[in-house]
């Protein structure tokens, strides 16, 4: 017996069943046939029902499975098409990110920045002990060798030759910056003077030129130069007074030299233009109201290579004892002066102890102001003969005394005195000491009102406690010409002027520039004397 088993179905409780054998249909519960219907038949041929349900059975569960089967293939060829798309999206991305990671790998591996070299101190003319300070970096890969040499006459000679370690997970240095010092050394190194190529090359840990890093390379000239400069003392009969001034006149061998005379631990350096010769200099000098017998006097000059020649000067030094003043302070001289410096008053408001600090740390202060103004001067000389001292006056107090400062008669400061008080009438017109250029004009602490005047070649008058001055800086003038009027401001207790020799920075005594001999002798004499020589070829 064969059997075709067909299937269909609708939205009923079970399904219709068609059985046919041979081609004859045994049972057919078609669309006319309701469930009640359905039923009845069912009970009436129990065994046909058993056999037709079971039939109808498996063939429900083979129309199921095919469903089912039909369904899972097409679902699983969505899943698998799906997963496809995924895993090629997930491949694309991956792809992608290791691309773009390669690519700023090989961004930083391969840029394109050369290292930076600064020479720090590096001369143009080396001598003996000249060092050299270069500073090289690099900011993106770091530094991977440092090469410097020196070639003179055919001959290198290498300094310095370093190579910087790496580190192998970043791939690069972890020194990007480094500084170093050497120096040429030509006695050790057999270097004759003459012209040589300083030669500096550095290299980092970029990837580029065959993974040899970039490359940075300066070249420059630096002329050897081990020959000190030779003194020649042209002036003759040095005798300074403790205090006092005095003027050296030298001739160096070699040209744009620093030069000078060394006074103890005061430098007075040498001007030229008083001369023909450019290589003769004058340096006008001071010896300090403390500095004794015991100093030490030289001439010395330094060349560009920093080669330093010394010559000794044959010298005299007077010792001079300054006189010894006491100065009382009065309760009505404090509540006269000392509202003026109310930015010094103390906690307490006890007027001298403000009174103290005024003279200590203002005048050293206001020393300081008229050191820093007499430091540049014209290298002319603007004066000649003897200086002015104010006319008709009185001598108050002397360069160098040694003050002592009493209150209610007890010791409470000690001060010298860097200038010459002269007390003429009220208000007395002021001329200036000698021809030169004023530099200063204005008011200075404990020295009110004052006024500098530049006489050249590091020569300076200082005029304090002026009541008023009559000039401004930059004005010329001439011996005699009125720059001002005597007063009390700043510290006078009285109308006087406080006047003032400085040479360069430093307070000598105003004496010695009122003396027609002692400048004859000591400057003028010397200043002919060596034009003498010069004239002579000497």
């Amino acid at each position: 017996m064969m059997f075709q088993l067909i299937c269909r179905c609708i939205l009923l409780k079970f399904p219709i069943l068609v059985l046919h054998e041979g081609g004859q249909i045994l049972f057919d519960l078609g669309e006319g046939f309701t469930q009640s219907q359905t039923r009845t038949f069912t009970l009436c041929d129990w065994k046909n029902q058993k056999w037709s349900i079971i039939i109808a059975l498996h063939a429900k569960k083979i129309i199921c499975d095919f469903q089912m089967s039909f369904q899972s293939k097409r679902f699983m060829r969505k899943k698998e098409s799906r997963l496809k798309k995924l895993k090629t999206r997930f491949v694309l991305l991956i792809c992608l990110l290791i691309f773009c990671s390669c690519a700023w790998a090989m961004s930083i591996r391969f840029e394109s920045e050369s290292p930076e070299i600064k020479l720090l101190d590096c001369p143009k003319f080396c001598g003996m002990n000249t060092e050299i300070s270069i500073e090289v970096s690099d900011q993106k890969t770091g530094l991977r060798k440092i090469w410097v040499g020196f070639r003179l006459d055919d001959k290198e000679t290498v300094f310095y030759d370093k190579t910087f370690s790496v580190d192998l997970w970043k791939g690069k240095s972890s020194d990007k910056r480094h500084t170093f010092q050497f120096a040429l050394d030509p006695k050790r190194h057999f270097f004759p003077d003459g012209n040589g190529t300083l030669r500096i090359a550095v290299w980092d840990y970029s990837w580029r030129n065959f993974f040899k890093g970039n490359n940075a390379y300066i070249e420059k000239i630096i002329t050897i130069d081990t020959t000190y400069p030779k003194i020649e003392i042209m002036s003759r009969k040095h005798h300074f007074n403790q205090g006092g001034a005095g003027l050296v006149i030298y001739r160096v061998s070699e040209p744009e030299t620093m030069n000078g005379v060394k006074v103890g631990k005061h430098f007075f350096p040498g001007m030229s233009g008083l001369f023909q010769d450019k290589l003769v200099y004058a340096s006008l000098l001071a010896v300090s109201y403390d500095q004794g017998p015991g100093t030490e006097i030289y001439v010395q000059a330094e060349d560009l290579a920093h080669n330093q020649g010394r010559s000794p000067l044959t010298y005299n030094i007077r010792k001079k004892r300054f006189k010894r003043d006491i100065i009382r302070i009065t309760d009505r001289f404090l509540r006269k002066k000392m509202p003026e410096f109310s930015n010094y008053s103390d906690s307490d408001n006890r007027l001298i102890n403000q009174f103290l600090k005024v003279n200590q740390q203002e005048r050293l202060s206001n020393v300081k102001k008229f050191q820093s103004v007499c430091h540049e001067s014209k290298n002319v000389l603007f004066w000649k003969d003897t200086f002015l001292r104010l006319p008709k006056s009185a001598t108050r107090a002397g360069f160098g005394d040694r003050r002592t400062y009493h209150y209610q008669s007890k010791v409470v400061d000690h001060q010298v005195h860097l200038g010459i008080d002269l007390a003429s009438t009220y208000h007395s017109p002021v001329p200036a000491a000698n021809d030169g250029i004023v530099v200063f004009a204005d008011q200075v602490g404990i020295f009110g009102r004052s006024v500098i005047i530049d006489h050249g070649f590091g020569l300076f008058s200082l005029y304090s406690h002026l009541n008023r001055f009559m000039v401004e800086p930059g004005n010329e003038v001439r011996k005699g010409n009125i720059i001002g009027h005597t007063g009390t401001t700043g510290l006078a207790g009285g109308d006087h002027l406080h006047f003032s020799i400085i040479v360069k920075g430093i307070f000598t005594n105003p004496l010695e520039w009122w003396d027609r001999n002692w400048i004859k002798y000591n400057i003028m004499d010397k200043i002919e004397s060596a034009k003498d020589l010069i004239k002579n070829g000497l």
